[in-house]
C-alpha cells in the first residue's frame, strides 16, 4: 500500500455509496457507533438529512479503488444533538452579527460517547495511518473554508488526540460525565463493599424496592432480541422525548434495523409487572466498554431507573469483565451510585479571529471551574 500523501480524497456525502466490506477494513474495535451497520441505519432510517439537520460529509481517503481512510463529518445547521452545548457560542457570534451556521461537526448523532471518527485501514502501517489522519483533517478544514461556514467541531475525542489536535490548530475544551469502572469485581457484592456503608445501604435498598414491586427484570442480546423488542423499545424512547418535551431524531425503522443488524452489539434491559413490558434500557456493546444510551418507561415504580439504567448494566460489565460503563450524559445522581466525573474531551476551530479567541477565553476560564467540581466531587466520593 503507497503512503498516505499519494492518497485520493474523496467526499461522499452518503455511506451507502460506499461498500460495506470496504468499510469494515476500517478499524474501530471498541467503537459500534462507527460500525457501517450503525450509520447506515441512521441513514436509511432518515434520522439523518433535512429532518434533522445532520447532512453526512464523509471525508475519505483511496488507494486506487481501495478505501484506506474516513472521517465521520456532517454539516449542520443547528445544535441539537451534539451534548457539547455550543448554543451560548451561537448566541453570541449573531449578537456581534456573525453567522455561526452552518458548522462542521465530527461526532456521532444525538450520541454522547467517545471514541475517535478517524478510522484507518487496519493494513496500513504507523506512519501511513499518521499521513491518512492529517490528509483527512486537513480536508474538512478545506471543506469548512470553501463552503463558507463558520467553524469545525470534533466532539468526544480520545485522551489522545488532543496532542494531535492542539498541533493542528485546534482548541480542546473540556467536558464531563459520569463511568463506572470496573476493579474486577467477582459479582455485584464485591463492588457494594467498595461503596462507603451510606451509598452501599442505598442501593441494597433501591434494588430491594424494584423487587418488592414485583417487577421482573431481565437482559437480552444477540438472538434473543426480536423485532417486537425494537417496537417496545422505540415505544420507550417516545415516552421518554414527550416527557422531556424532546425532538424524536430516532425513527422505529432505525430501532427495527440496528436489533436486526447489530443484535450481538445490543444491550437490551426489559422490565416486566404483570407480564407487561413496563420499562426499557437499550445499551450498545463495545470490545471493552457498555455504552447506556436510551432508555424509557410506562409507568412510575420505586427505583426501577436506576435498577434498569445502571444496576443491570454493572451486573452486566461485571460479568463479562467488561472495564468500563459509560451511562450516558449529565445526571448527577448518577455519582452516589458510583459512577464517577470523568473528563471528556471536543476540539475545535472558528474561522473568526475575534469570536474565535473570545471562545477560547471562555472555555480556559470553563477548565477552571471544572477544576473546582472535581475537587468537591472527590471530597464526597461514593467509594470507601
Amino acid at each position: 500500500m503507497s503512503g498516505a500523501f499519494n492518497s485520493q480524497i474523496r467526499i461522499i456525502n452518503s455511506i451507502l455509496n460506499i461498500k460495506p466490506d470496504s468499510w469494515r477494513e476500517l478499524q474501530a474495535p471498541d467503537f459500534p457507533f462507527v460500525d457501517y451497520e450503525f450509520l447506515s441505519s441512521l441513514e436509511a432510517t432518515h434520522c439523518l438529512g433535512e429532518r434533522t439537520g445532520w447532512a453526512p460529509v464523509y471525508v475519505t481517503t483511496w488507494n486506487n479503488e481501495r478505501l484506506t481512510g474516513a472521517l465521520v463529518l456532517f454539516a449542520k445547521d443547528n445544535s441539537y444533538g451534539e451534548f457539547i452545548f455550543d448554543f451560548g457560542w451561537a448566541d453570541a457570534a449573531y449578537n456581534a452579527g456573525i453567522n455561526y451556521y452552518p458548522k462542521l461537526v465530527s461526532a456521532i448523532p444525538f450520541t454522547p460517547v467517545t471514541g475517535s471518527k478517524f478510522l484507518i485501514n487496519f493494513n496500513c502501517g504507523h506512519d501511513e495511518r499518521e499521513g491518512i489522519k492529517c490528509a483527512l483533517l486537513e480536508a474538512s478544514k478545506e471543506i469548512m473554508k470553501s463552503a463558507g461556514m463558520s467553524s469545525v467541531h470534533h466532539l468526544f475525542i480520545p485522551e489522545n488526540e488532543m496532542s494531535f489536535f492542539k498541533n493542528q490548530g485546534f482548541f480542546v475544551r473540556n467536558s464531563f460525565q459520569y463511568h463506572w469502572a470496573n476493579r474486577n469485581y467477582e459479582n455485584f457484592d464485591s463492588f457494594l463493599q467498595r461503596l462507603t456503608g451510606k451509598r452501599r445501604r442505598e442501593v441494597v435498598r433501591e434494588r430491594s424496592q424494584v423487587a418488592k414491586q414485583g417487577v421482573r427484570i431481565v437482559q437480552l442480546t444477540g438472538e434473543q432480541l426480536t423485532q417486537s423488542h425494537a417496537e417496545i423499545m422505540h415505544s420507550f424512547y417516545q415516552n421518554t422525548m414527550d416527557k422531556k418535551q424532546g425532538f424524536e431524531f430516532l425513527t422505529g425503522d432505525f430501532f427495527k434495523m440496528v436489533f436486526e443488524k447489530m443484535k450481538n452489539k445490543i444491550h437490551l434491559v426489559l422490565a416486566y409487572h404483570n407480564d407487561q413490558p413496563v420499562a426499557g434500557a437499550l445499551n450498545f456493546i463495545g470490545k471493552h466498554r457498555l455504552f447506556g444510551r436510551y432508555w424509557g418507561c410506562r409507568a412510575d415504580y420505586r427505583a426501577l431507573h436506576f435498577e434498569v439504567c445502571y444496576y443491570q448494566g454493572i451486573d452486566y460489565c461485571i460479568e463479562r469483565k467488561l472495564p468500563l460503563f459509560e451511562a450516558g450524559a449529565q445526571g448527577e445522581h448518577k455519582f452516589q451510585r458510583g459512577f464517577l466525573p470523568t473528563l471528556t474531551y471536543s476540539a475545535h476551530q472558528i474561522v473568526h479571529p475575534g469570536l474565535g479567541q473570545a471562545i477560547t477565553d471562555f472555555v480556559e476560564r470553563e477548565k477552571k471551574q471544572l477544576e473546582l467540581v472535581f475537587a468537591d466531587y472527590d471530597e464526597h466520593s461514593p467509594y470507601q
